[in-house]
């Protein structure tokens, strides 16, 4: 694994900042990326100081989702498709609220970041897409956290076309709480951050267990499975190699 550092964190006022710090290859959920994330939200969780959890990010990009370079031969180790559930699941079960700040593109995983998250703030020049279906593979791990929050047919366009789309549009299907003008984005994580750390943490902890417990359990075995079959199939290695190679993959029209 390399040693790079590419999560920074910092915690100041009861805040842990988890800053996706790898602008090079558009914060993609690489190797590195995803151990540092999960041990960094680990450490956030265990900290009695820390009240509230903060998502955001350097750079143009939020998250790109997968590291695609890193997914040649689809094999599931490399794949990384047992450590993204685990993520998720740290993410939405957090006793701590979380706030995700999206200031640039979110795709594929990078959106399911957001979707585990209490509470997501957007710039509004922002944009988010499911690229799976391009690609050849599907979107199955985080449906997992997306279906739940979306609202079913603005989730069902979406996935199925895989077109980009703004942060308006994201908000209006649930996936972002909050868009706002991109010299906003601060002084809105500011007021949200506030609030959230008013809360009394077991009261917050109980609140966010009464509403996660009304939505489906995160059941992510046969989610694996299929995720990890797209991964390997011909169409998902021909998606992964046009998009690494910058040409169109060979069914489109």
């Amino acid at each position: 694994m390399t040693s790079d550092v590419v999560l920074k964190v910092s915690v100041a006022a009861g805040v842990a900042t988890l800053t996706l710090d790898s602008p090079a290859n558009r914060n993609a959920l690489s190797r590195a990326m995803r151990a540092q994330l999960r041990a960094a939200l680990a450490g956030a969780l265990a900290d009695d100081t820390v009240r509230v959890v903060a998502l955001d990010h350097t750079g143009r990009v939020f998250c790109s989702g997968m590291d695609l370079s890193e997914a040649a031969g689809g094999g599931a180790q490399e794949q990384g498709v047992r450590e993204v559930p685990e993520i998720l699941s740290m993410l939405w079960t957090s006793p701590k609220p979380v706030l995700g700040v999206v200031r640039g593109p979110a795709r594929a995983g990078g959106v399911g970041l957001l979707a585990a998250c209490d509470v997501v703030v957007a710039a509004s020049s922002a944009t988010f897409g499911f690229s799976e279906v391009r690609l050849g593979i599907v979107p199955a791990v985080i449906s997992a956290v997306v279906l739940p929050r979306m609202l079913p047919h603005a989730a069902h366009r979406l996935m199925l076309t895989g077109e980009v789309f703004d942060a308006a549009t994201a908000a209006a299907g649930g996936l972002v709480d909050l868009s706002v003008p991109d010299d906003e984005v601060d002084a809105t994580v500011a007021v949200q951050v506030k609030a959230l750390a008013a809360g009394a943490p077991a009261a917050l902890a109980g609140t966010k267990r009464l509403l996660r417990e009304r939505t489906p359990s995160l059941e992510f075995d046969e989610l694996l499975e299929l995720s990890a079959r797209f991964f390997a199939s011909e169409e998902g290695q021909e998606g992964i190699a046009a998009f690494r190679e910058k040409r169109p993959a060979r069914w489109v029209p």
